[in-house]
């Protein structure tokens, strides 16, 4: 059986991208609307070509992470279809070895499309890394690099998981991102 989060209203959030070479980790803390960034990187794992290894390692660095930090919930964005099976098939192992972290310290686990993640980010399925490095900067009151865009789609992701769970002042609430914006004009940073 999986753990739920204990806590009433405070949750740590982890957000994987993930990747065979590249593997980006989010993970925020969130108590009601507040949301605070407690950690975001890179998994770097250009140094090898043995594919064996560098699932062993996601798995090492995922649970570090994981007995570091507590997370409560894990969200990971899910593979895009690409028409090369080989690098489809090994970022599925990826994602699989990132679930399966979770799975062994029993967190729940829920999966995003990329288009879903944009999309409860920006308010746009279609938007640039960049424009969701941005509005990530604004949510979470802190600069977010976006020299490793890795590291920022795996905290969209832990950031869409929280408006998805969450029910109240949030862009997926009743009215949608316009009466979100409206009622909330600091969050609103000029044109993306």
């Amino acid at each position: 059986m999986l753990k739920s989060s204990l806590k009433t209203s405070e949750k740590i959030i982890l957000g994987i991208d993930p990747g065979t070479n590249i593997m980006g980790y989010g993970i925020i803390r969130t108590e009601g609307n507040f949301l605070e960034l407690m950690d975001v990187g890179v998994l770097s794992m250009t140094k090898t070509s043995d594919h064996a290894l560098k699932l062993s390692y996601i798995y090492t660095e995922l649970l570090r992470l994981i007995d570091k930090h507590h997370p409560d919930e894990l969200a990971i964005e899910a593979p895009f279809f690409g028409k090369n099976v080989q690098s489809m098939l090994k970022l599925g192992r990826a994602q699989g070895v990132a679930i399966a972290a979770a799975i062994s310290r029993q967190i729940p686990i829920t999966e995003y499309a990329p288009k879903k993640i944009k999309q409860s980010i920006t308010g746009n399925g279609n938007a640039s890394k960049e424009q969701v490095a941005a509005m990530l900067d604004t949510l979470l009151k802190a600069k977010v690099s976006t020299e490793k865009l890795d590291a920022t789609d795996a905290l969209a992701a832990a950031v869409c998981h929280h408006f998805q769970t969450s029910s109240k002042n949030t862009p997926n609430a009743k009215g949608g991102w316009k009466a979100f914006l409206k009622e909330n004009p600091e969050k609103l940073i000029g044109k993306l």
